[in-house]
């Protein structure tokens, strides 16, 4: 999966995850909900383009 991401992706992980990681250390409730919404904001957009894909006969 890394090896896919590149090292453009591989910085916006990082950095999503520090963002998270900075809002955990003030308040742990308000980071978990906001790493639930990112997990399902990905989950959305790979079902999207997955979808897309199939639709051209590509995936």
């Amino acid at each position: 999966m890394i090896r896919n991401l590149g090292a453009l992706g591989i910085v916006g992980v990082l950095l999503l995850l520090a963002g998270i990681g900075l809002i955990a250390s003030q308040n742990l409730l308000i980071a978990l909900g906001m790493a639930l919404i990112v997990g399902g904001l990905g989950l959305v957009v790979k079902s999207l383009i997955s979808g897309m894909l199939q639709n051209f006969g590509m995936f």
